[in-house]
């Protein structure tokens, strides 16, 4: 009978040393793997188009045709016709204060509210001329948006002078602004405009300092 020779103690170390390095190779092929499925996030299915079927599409892919898609509803195209009526008749308002008013942080306050919503205004006519609409269409009832003096509201501001006019002013001003922040504010759930939603942020945020100013003038 043959004895074979016992491996030597350097031929086991190498041994051990090779499995070792097979075994850490196959767990960071392993992990690599996991890991990007793990960044790839599950599978989502998207409803294809009239007359297609359904796509599968990945986590990204789905976040990005999300994201691209902010073809403008119902509900952007109602508020710019709605805060254009809505911010000319702030105008009208501010309009009366130089000839009116008595207080100088009234008369201030009017022109800081006049520079803001006629650009504000010329910025939703294009808006809705970009995407094919009238600025006129849907027939919106003045006293249908929140906020809005009613016409006898107006016809007492436009006989009121000094200290009467501005405290006038300044009650009917603070509900108008807390009406277009409501409109604001229901925009931003209901819309799906991008850009509707930038005015939007702008209005809440402006006007929400400016009630609050002009709740310290009372």
């Amino acid at each position: 009978m043959s004895l074979r020779p016992a491996p030597s103690r350097a031929s086991l170390v190498v041994a051990s040393l090779t499995a070792l390095a097979v075994l850490a190779l196959g767990a960071c092929d392993s992990g690599s793997d996991t890991g990007a499925a793990a960044a790839a996030g599950p599978s989502v299915i998207a409803p294809g188009k009239p007359g297609e079927g359904n796509r599968t599409l990945s986590a990204k892919d789905a976040e990005e045709q999300r994201a691209d898609d902010d073809s403008p509803n119902s509900a952007d195209v109602s508020y710019a016709r709605m805060m254009i009526q809505h911010h000319a008749q702030a105008l009208e308002m501010t309009g009366l204060v130089p000839e009116h008013a008595e207080s100088g942080q009234v008369k201030a306050l009017a022109e800081r509210i006049s520079v803001a919503q006629g650009p504000e205004i010329t910025a939703m006519q294009g808006w809705l001329r970009n995407h094919g609409e009238k600025e006129a269409g849907g027939g919106h009832d003045h006293a249908a948006m929140p906020g809005m003096a009613t016409e006898a509201q107006l016809e007492e501001l436009r006989t009121a002078r000094g200290k009467a006019f501005d405290q006038l002013f300044l009650t009917l001003m603070i509900t108008h602004h807390e009406g277009a922040i409501t409109m604001a504010t229901e925009v931003k759930s209901q819309g799906n405009n991008v850009q509707v939603e930038e005015m939007a942020d702008d209005v809440v945020a402006q006007q929400t300092s400016e009630i609050s100013r002009m709740r310290e003038m009372l």
